[in-house]
């Protein structure tokens, strides 16, 4: 069942007999999940290892400045990386983003021979809680691949969610190792892994759950090429018989603008020198093109990643420095476009990911983790030469948030905006949060798990559906609660934790006292001004199903004015803002109504994080209409002849509010009084 080490590349295999036709579907298929799988494990583990490094950063938009001078909890990229926090943070960075290039290479892959990709419980990594499995201290397999209790220089390495610390920089270099040394690490263990391809004792029935471990990344993808490569005696390649020109294909790291097609928000292609998905040119029934797309496809993965493409196709020359082909680098131009910074006045400044990710481009991951493991080993003389992670921060007695950490040389109280709270409120709110210690813990585990769930339940969708987008702004703000997390008690978040889903029976509410539901005469002031329940936290646009939950006065186009007729035209996602975090893309145009906190315009285009931060503004002004839903399920929406109008630099909550106590006032509910932040709300940073 299972070969020696491989020493040479494989051979395709030919005339196979059509009777094991659909014995191989069952076992490629499989392969193609356990590839989603093996990439999408990296994300978690990375990001939450990144946001683990001591920091805060500064949140800056175009053309607004009221955010000017302050500094927000969380470290973030860096354009000119010059202390050891920040080299590290950019590096994983870089690695995390080209993690999120694999996925979505091995699931546009996957769809090509008629997988729907699972990212939740099919994907072996979640249970039917939604709670991540696959990390623990007590966890020592890499999914899919490697018990590394089985190799020499891994056996005592934990598979689990930690600071950036000597286990998880050895982690990292166990899953990125180059593929030659990673199979030495097995010699002597051979015989439980690489298995010969076709599969011994496969049969249709069997699927991703029955795979065996494959032992390195680069063989799981060598066996991938063998099984699409296989010829059979009719002469037709398995690849040809699967590869479906209408399957589903996403892209969102090469798409830029055309003149058909202006797209201000992406205009350039990130790889411009290799295709991450089967464009027009390769719909060719699965012949030679199409096939070599895929291997193609499967040699970036590794190459980026181990620095060789692992039998797919023959080795490169193998040197010291393993330089990734250059075919397979970003553009420093299209990421400098793609991805453009601010300054606190809101001029453009030096794009601060496109150098993360442009200065490592050269660089396979397992080169740029060992940059690190360098940097931790042999520290420098001065204390910005040590990398201090939070969880080494809040280990010092004494050590708390203070106002200072939260301003910059910039900040000028008298003339920053009055709406928001001052350095001092957010840092006596984390301090409050802090000293509740294990209860803070839970809770933000939770907010973190639901909001990366919001994630992969929509990637479930992405995949099959054509329509669907791809959550971005959402991963980002998955990454911002469980920078939270670390930078207020200096724990990582627990992702095993259940994560409840919302009962579409019950009409929710959005945030802290938003609620239809509540009698404000008769509840108590605690029951006025509770949060919103952890089922329907999420973090951005694109992840949430928020009707009468949310929209969280991040305003959606909703409808637009006639004037020539005076009529409402409903809004369709391709009217809605597809900007990050609901600005709107520029000034509204005349006679346009934005969508009110509560209405679900938002669950494909829209939609912010709930709970919304105390510092949450308005990036531009607007006119935002209003509904009302029925009591009883499923909550009819109603719209109400009432607009009320939002201008740039307002403060949403307190806009969510104005909205929230017409609409209440029109239900004959008493809203009651707009209650203080808590201390969760305050402690947010706005999202970006």
């Amino acid at each position: 069942m299972f070969a020696a080490i491989p020493e040479t590349p494989q051979h395709a295999i030919k005339n196979r007999p059509l009777s094991e036709f659909n014995t191989d579907v069952a076992a490629v298929r499989a392969i193609a999940q356990a590839a989603v799988s093996v990439e999408l494990f990296t994300i978690p583990l990375y990001m939450n290892s990144m946001y683990s490094i001591y920091g805060t950063h500064q949140i800056n938009s175009k053309g607004n400045n009221y955010y000017k001078g302050r500094q927000w909890p969380g470290m973030a990229t860096t354009a000119d990386a010059s202390t050891a926090n920040e080299r590290a943070f950019n590096v994983i960075f870089s690695v995390f983003i080209q993690e999120m290039l694999h996925l979505q290479m091995a699931a546009n892959i996957a769809t090509a021979i008629g997988v729907s990709p699972s990212f939740t419980e099919k994907s072996g990594l979640q249970n039917s809680e939604r709670g991540w499995i696959c990390y623990g201290p007590d966890k020592h397999t890499i999914p899919c691949i490697v018990d590394l209790r089985d190799t020499n220089s891994y056996k005592n390495v934990r598979v689990n969610l930690e600071s950036l610390n000597n286990n998880q920089i050895e982690l990292f270099l166990a899953i990125e190792q180059p593929e030659k040394q990673a199979r030495e690490e097995l010699r002597h263990n051979a015989d439980k892994y690489f298995p010969d391809i076709p599969l011994v004792n496969w049969d249709p029935d069997k699927g991703f759950a029955d795979l065996p471990l494959f032992g390195t990344i680069g063989y799981m993808y060598e066996c991938y090429a063998k099984y699409i490569s296989m010829e059979y005696t009719d002469g037709q390649t398995l690849w040809q018989k699967l590869f479906d020109n209408n399957a589903v294909q996403k892209d969102m790291f090469n798409v830029h603008s055309t003149p058909k097609q202006p797209n201000e928000s992406h205009p350039k292609k990130e790889y411009p020198q290799f295709d991450t998905l089967f464009g027009p040119e390769d719909l060719d029934g699965g012949m030679a093109g199409s096939q070599n797309k895929a291997i193609d496809m499967m040699c970036a993965i590794t190459d980026q990643g181990e620095g060789n493409s692992a039998g797919i196709k023959h080795y490169r020359s193998t040197q010291l420095l393993r330089a990734v082909q250059p075919d397979y680098r970003e553009s420093n131009e299209g990421l400098i476009a793609d991805y453009p910074a601010y300054d606190g006045d809101g001029n453009e400044a030096k794009s601060r990911d496109a150098a993360a990710r442009f200065h490592s481009a050269a660089f396979d991951h397992y080169e740029r983790f060992q940059d690190i493991r360098k940097e931790m080993e042999h520290p420098g003389e001065t204390a910005a030469e040590h990398l201090l992670t939070w969880e080494q921060w809040h280990a010092v007695a004494g050590n708390q948030w203070t106002a200072a950490m939260l301003a910059n040389e910039k900040y000028d109280a008298a003339s920053a905006p009055q709406n928001i709270p001052t350095p001092d409120d957010v840092a006596g709110a984390l301090n409050r949060l802090k000293s509740e210690g294990a209860k803070t813990v839970q809770m933000l585990s939770s907010v973190s798990a639901g909001a990366i769930y919001g994630i992969t339940s929509v990637l479930d969708e992405y995949w099959t559906n054509k329509e669907t987008s791809f959550p971005y702004p959402s991963m980002v703000g998955s990454g911002d609660r469980m920078s939270i997390c670390w930078a207020i008690t200096g724990c990582s978040p627990d992702l095993s934790v259940s994560v409840p889903l919302p009962d579409k029976n019950n009409l929710y509410h959005s945030c802290q006292g938003l609620d239809f539901n509540a009698n404000k005469v008769k509840e108590s002031e605690e029951a006025n001004n509770q949060c919103a329940a952890i089922a329907v936290y999420h973090s951005c646009r694109g992840s949430n199903g928020c009707k009468a939950q949310g929209g969280c006065g991040f305003a959606q186009i909703d409808m637009v004015v006639k004037p020539e007729k005076e009529v409402l035209v409903a809004a369709t996602p391709d009217r809605g803002s597809h900007g990050i975090c609901g600005a709107p893309p520029g000034p509204p145009p005349t006679g346009t109504l934005y969508s009110a906190p509560s209405d679900n315009r938002c669950k494909t285009y829209g939609g912010c994080a709930v709970p919304i931060s105390a510092s949450q503004l308005f990036p531009a002004s607007g006119t935002m209409t209003l509904y009302t839903f029925d009591d009883a399920p499923p909550h009819a929406e109603h719209l109400l002849n009432k607009n009320i109008k939002f201008k740039q630099g307002d403060s949403v909550f307190d806009t969510a509010w104005a909205a929230y106590s017409t609409v209440m006032t029109t239900r004959h509910k008493n809203p009651g009084e707009m209650p203080k932040p808590n201390d969760l709300r305050l402690a947010l940073p706005p999202s970006t």
